[in-house]
């Protein structure tokens, strides 16, 4: 393989990389407290907001219903406007964010309903309000499963980074369909998914060690 492939090889992994940080971050800032309201503000739970509740729920199931490559296309002027081009890898982080927050936002909201209600009830009874409560108790005692379910979502962008390579979205994807596929060089799709296979490991791997350090359940090994 050529040099000029290489560097082309290190140039897409760190767009790949770029691509899923940065939607991966804008993802959880805006997908964490969605899913928190949603766990939390159906009838009789700690923000009761019945309405706002189901009306939340139904935007982020339809958001969730739409396919990615779909969604790309669909928001296309919305990118433009927010990005200034609809190509190119900052771009691309637009969709990847769109498409993350709801489906962050169900994660959570499923990580937060896993906490026991009883330590609710027991925080209720010390007069906790309710974003101390929040604070307190339903985030670090739901922190590990959240801490999967990021990572579940990190997982998910890698997949879509390389699928938003089609529409000019750069990256790994965009590196595999141009040289891969279109050039006819079954070497460099080779490699590109041996790549994006090594990304998801390591996250997977990183997520998993970082869920079992902030698990206060998980019964400790010698020499801890």
């Amino acid at each position: 393989m050529s040099a000029n492939l290489i560097n082309l090889l290190i140039d897409a992994t760190w767009q790949t990389l770029y691509m899923v940080a940065v939607s991966a971050a804008l993802g959880t800032v805006f997908g964490l407290p969605l899913g928190v309201f949603l766990a939390t503000s159906q009838r009789g739970e700690l923000l009761s907001r019945p309405l706002i509740n189901k009306v939340l729920g139904l935007v982020v199931n339809a958001a969730r219903s739409v396919p990615f490559i779909i969604l790309v296309v669909a928001i296309i002027p919305f990118t433009r406007m927010v990005a200034g081009t609809s190509i190119g890898t900052t771009a691309a982080i637009v969709p990847l964010t769109i498409a993350a927050v709801p489906f962050i936002a169900r994660l959570i909201e499923n990580a937060i309903r896993e906490v026991d209600s009883g330590l609710i009830e027991a925080a209720r009874a010390m007069g906790a309000t309710p974003l101390q409560i929040i604070r307190k108790v339903l985030i670090p005692e739901a922190l590990p499963s959240i801490t999967l379910g990021l990572t579940l979502a990190v997982v998910s962008l890698i997949g879509y980074s390389a699928m938003v390579g089609a529409v000019g979205g750069e990256g790994l994807g965009d590196l595999g369909i141009r040289y891969g596929y279109q050039r006819f060089m079954p070497e460099v799709m080779a490699i590109v998914v041996v790549i994006l296979i090594v990304l998801v490991q390591l996250v997977q791997t990183i997520g998993e060690w970082f869920a079992a350090r902030v698990d206060k359940r998980a019964p400790k090994g010698r020499g801890q």
